[in-house]
């Protein structure tokens, strides 16, 4: 158990399967999926601590997310 109080930033995407995948940016290699979000939440937090056991938490300031579009050679916003 985390004997530290952390506020992690997860990022959760759906894949083309349906499965839901949770990236924590601030820890590297810090990811997990399911099928479902009520089984996501609980592997999301074992990841976490499974993770702050081998490495050093990286604090990260959360400024938002931007959907890119990427058309031949040109950027969409």
């Amino acid at each position: 158990m985390c004997s530290k109080h952390h506020t992690f930033t997860v990022l959760i995407e759906q894949d083309e399967d349906g499965y839901y995948v949770a990236t924590v940016p601030a820890l590297k290699s810090c990811y997990t999926q399911a099928k479902t979000l009520d089984t996501l939440y609980p592997r999301i937090y074992e990841v976490i601590e499974l993770c702050l056991e081998e490495e050093e938490f990286l604090p990260m300031k959360f400024i938002g997310i931007q959907r890119l579009e990427l058309s031949g050679n040109e950027i969409s916003l």
